[in-house]
């Protein structure tokens, strides 16, 4: 009917044929055709029953001496399906042992029926027993009817598309997975996936599925192509536990979680700032202790962070980081430092005539991970021009950032380039739209980055030169428990700041004393002064006992700043003056018992 009106409408009405010129069989005929091939699924064990008796009766005619064939020929299709059955559409063990059995049978019944005859007793009975045995899975298959479903749905897209404003559109080939199914979408001419994107809620409607259950993404080969995803069962449902360090070397790629469709998310770090953005409660603690876990294990970085809560998110990591600063004055210091090492390292590569650092245990990266980037802004005014310049100059010399704010706007994130400067940038979810362009850029809420629609926490999409398509995603999950034996675990084989990097710092003290001693003619006598908490940490040091003395108590025996404590007791460490004897906790050492 629908193809007589179109012609009725191109062509204007035609001359065509009444109901009772015809005879009723035809009809019956046509109509039970149809009827076979729209339950053709239904009834392929009645159909392939036949098909092996009809082979079984031209065996015995005509090629009876081929059972010995028919038996090789079995026995290696039966191999070739145990072995290689997850190539051919396959994947779960159920599934290639039923195509086993069913060769088996099938291959085992004909050999039979060429030796004997395929009407011998007991072989009919066999056959339809069999038969209905081997019937009963098919008919019950999950994904069977999840296909059978799923065809009889697309049948009706020509309707569907002319519904949702898509009409010229059609669907090329289809396939049924664990979760749901996907379609390739071939756009009629002067359509664009954008289009396909802004039909979504009404694609939704007309193909039946809950909301939220259908993705669009581009196809980058051709631009009117279109891949349709429908989530029938949501992968990312549960949580998925954490499964341990997945990279040995910050030049490996991060897993950070689990794509829909199970592969994992995988991006480099290295040489590469990073944002995480999202509300309170979409998962970004989550993503960060999964990014430290990795880190942490990882012999040829090291880990500078900054948490203005107090240290509440990066404390349990305190051991496995080189510094932590939890106040502004001594986030102030660190970025300075971190642009000291900075500026040394770029000297260095200029004098050696190279253009980037290469990372190793000997020379590490350096990633200055920073919670709650706006707070820093707010009450460290002066850190946002030292990160400023890491932004701009920091990835030749492995000198990183990676921050994470609920919103980044301009306001947030100071008025230098440090948004503009991040290549990664995982976005959980947000409250508003517009949100969605602030974290992943300009422009990406209208190319199907839909952020704000992401349901639960952990969900995430990500923006990076691997990964330039809408996907969703869910990073693991890494508890309290897991970050505290992961710090421990990690912690005794972090590596020490290079010599380039550490003389870079002492150069530029140097440089400070000399200026201070020029403008301050007493400096000389204020230095032995200022040498009183390095000999108050040398005396706590030694009287601490055998379980050690925590940093709390080293800054009240100094009354210097903890990143100042964490600065002297690395140095101390790597001369053997001191040795950290549990997560937190020091003591002094001497030479004939240190362990370097």
């Amino acid at each position: 009917m629908r193809r007589n009106a179109r012609r009725m409408r191109r062509y204007g009405v035609q001359p065509v044929a009444n109901v009772n010129d015809l005879g009723v069989a035809p009809l019956v005929i046509v109509g039970i055709a149809r009827l076979i091939w729209r339950y053709r699924s239904e009834l392929a064990p009645i159909t392939y029953t036949a098909s092996i008796l009809l082979t079984g009766v031209i065996l015995r005619r005509w090629f009876p001496e081929w059972w010995l064939s028919v038996l090789i020929s079995t026995i290696g299709s039966s191999a070739a399906l145990a072995i290689g059955g997850r190539w051919v559409n396959l994947p779960r063990p159920i599934e290639r042992g039923y195509a086993v059995v069913t060769t088996v049978f099938a291959g085992t019944w004909l050999t039979l029926a060429a030796y004997l005859g395929p009407f011998m007793p007991p072989l009919p009975a066999v056959l339809s027993v069999g038969a209905l045995v081997l019937a009963v899975p098919w008919w019950a298959h999950r994904r069977r009817r999840a296909r059978v479903r799923v065809e009889r749905t697309l049948a009706a897209w020509p309707d569907i598309a002319q519904a949702v404003g898509l009409a010229g559109s059609r669907i090329q080939s289809a396939m049924v997975d664990l979760w749901g199914y996907r379609v390739r979408l071939k756009l009629a001419r002067g359509q664009t996936v954008e289009d396909a994107i802004n039909k979504l809620p009404a694609l939704e409607s007309a193909l039946g599925t809950r909301r939220g259950a259908l993705r669009i993404q581009p196809v980058p080969q051709q631009a009117n192509r279109a891949d349709v995803r429908v989530i029938e069962k949501d992968p990312h449902a549960d949580a998925i536990p954490w499964p341990g360090p997945s990279v040995t070397s910050v030049t490996q790629p991060v897993k950070l979680g689990v794509f829909e469709d199970g592969s994992p998310v995988r991006v480099s770090f290295k040489r590469r700032h990073g944002l995480f953005g999202g509300i309170a409660g979409a998962g970004k603690s989550g993503g960060v202790n999964v990014l430290l876990g990795d880190l942490t294990a990882c012999p040829d970085v090291i880990i500078w962070g900054i948490d203005l809560k107090r240290g509440m998110e990066l404390m349990p990591w305190a051991s496995c980081l080189d510094r932590l600063a939890t106040t502004p004055q001594a986030a102030d210091a660190l970025l300075a430092d971190a642009v000291a090492i900075l500026d040394g390292r770029a000297d260095h590569l200029a004098q050696q005539g190279l253009r980037v650092w290469e990372p190793s245990p000997d020379a590490p990266a350096l990633i200055i991970l920073v919670d709650e980037y706006a707070e820093l802004i707010e009450e460290a005014p002066g850190a946002e021009r030292s990160t400023d310049s890491i932004a701009r100059r920091g990835r030749a010399p492995a000198v990183n950032l990676v921050v994470a704010t609920q919103r980044p706007s301009q306001r947030a994130m100071g008025k230098g380039a440090v948004r503009s400067q991040m290549d990664i940038r995982v976005s959980f979810r947000v409250r508003e739209q517009r949100d969605v362009d602030l974290i992943l850029g300009q422009g990406m809420l209208k190319a199907g980055w839909h952020a704000h629609r992401l349901d639960a926490p952990g969900k995430f999409l990500i923006s990076a030169p691997e990964h330039d398509v809408p996907r969703r995603a869910r990073t693991y999950l890494l508890d309290d428990e897991g970050v505290q034996r992961t710090a421990e675990r990690h912690a005794p084989y972090r590596p020490q700041l290079d010599a380039i990097s550490a003389a870079a710092l002492e150069a530029r003290d140097a440089l400070k004393a000399s200026q201070s001693a020029v403008q301050d003619p007493e400096g000389p006598s204020r230095s032995n002064a200022s040498d009183a908490p390095e000999r108050a940490l040398i005396a706590a040091l030694d009287a601490a006992p055998d379980t050690g003395a925590s940093v709390d108590d080293l800054i009240e025996a100094t009354g210097m700043r903890r990143s100042w404590i964490y600065y002297r007791l690395q140095e101390h460490a790597r001369t053997g003056r001191a040795t950290q004897v549990a997560r937190g906790r020091w003591r002094g050492c001497q030479p004939s018992d240190s362990t370097g």
